[in-house]
């Protein structure tokens, strides 16, 4: 199962190194700390009690409810009971708290699940409205995020993102991707973007990927339609809506074939993949101590029960990391 302790593991546990002031000072920042360094300073932070990226968020409260074909892959206990408690945290990308949620540059919609295991246990899920990531390691992503950063100053007739973009093809093929304006947090869909191994009570494993769809269905607005919109359309439309009507979502499994690259986070799985369902989400209010819950929550996505286990993607296992070091600033 999942450890009980494992949201209050120190930073240092998770990524491996002492924090002590002094011998922070003498070592080489690791990878994931140069990263949330470099986002500190595209998005002008770090801002005391708030998430480095994803910043600007809602979260929501309701249920999960497993189905019975989620057996078929995993023992994993939330999957076999009736139904558990779940949090959900929807939110734009940058780090830019007051960002408009018709601004272009946060249209990677994300979505963060914790799911009560009971006990003190859970189990975590982040996704994005976008299917992959744009680089395939923390190392490549660090370089795309610098290249960002001094394009911003950078006099040469090329710019540094530029040329990063000339040179890493699935880089620029995850920006030119379509990123459409929603109607809603809850008409979107949302994709794991890292595989993990799904195991049975009869020990066969599979690897696969999330998929978290809307019941209501996928609904869009036109550019046009979009800029008209209050800046805090989206945050304001999902409030208003769970007292007269739940958020319903079906969270779902594509599972990978032999040959499918499961260890690379930059490559898309073709859609004939089988699908498998795992539940039903139904959300239905606005959490009432959201500010103080955002402050005081890390979404591990290696915060995995029995029964799931997770890949060998750098990117995946570089996530926890990334956000510990986040989380510290956030409670500094």
């Amino acid at each position: 199962m999942a450890t009980k302790t494992l949201k209050y593991l120190p930073l240092a546990l998770l990524l491996g190194f002492s924090i002590n002031p002094v011998l922070a000072e003498e070592r080489e920042k690791s990878t994931v700390e140069k990263i949330v360094d470099v986002q500190h300073d595209l998005f002008k932070g770090p801002r005391e009690g708030l998430r480095s990226n994803h910043t600007k968020g809602v979260v929501l409260t309701g249920e999960f409810h497993p189905a019975d074909s989620a057996r078929q892959i995993t023992s994993a206990a939330h999957l076999q009971q009736q139904s558990s408690p779940i949090v959900v945290r929807f939110s734009n990308a940058t780090g830019f708290p007051d960002i408009a949620d018709n601004d272009p540059r946060g249209l990677a919609k994300g979505m963060a699940m914790r799911i009560d295991l009971g006990d003190e246990e859970y189990t975590d899920m982040v996704l994005s409205s976008v299917p992959r990531f744009p680089v395939a390691t923390p190392e490549a992503f660090l370089e795309m995020l610098t290249a960002v950063r001094d394009s911003a100053t950078s006099e040469a007739e090329t710019k540094p993102i530029q040329q990063f973009l000339a040179d890493n093809p699935k880089a620029k093929h995850f920006v030119e991707y379509p990123k459409p304006f929603p109607a809603s947090f809850a008409n979107l869909s949302y994709h794991g973007i890292n595989a993990f191994k799904f195991t049975n009570a009869d020990g066969e494993s599979v690897y696969g990927r999330y998929i978290v769809t809307p019941l209501d269905g996928v609904k869009t607005l036109e550019k046009a339609d979009a800029e008209i919109q209050n800046e805090n359309y989206l945050m304001n439309e999902i409030r208003e809506r769970l007292p007269q009507q739940p958020a319903e979502f079906r969270l779902a499994v594509q599972v990978a074939e032999p040959g499918d690259e499961v260890n690379d986070a930059t490559i898309i799985w073709p859609e004939d993949r089988q699908i498998v369902e795992l539940g039903r989400i139904v959300l239905y209010a606005a959490k009432a101590d959201a500010a103080e819950y955002e402050k005081a929550t890390m979404f591990n996505p290696l915060a995995l029960p029995e029964g799931i286990e997770p890949s060998a993607d750098p990117i995946l296992l570089a996530r926890p990391g990334a956000y510990a070091v986040s989380f510290q600033h956030r409670m500094d």
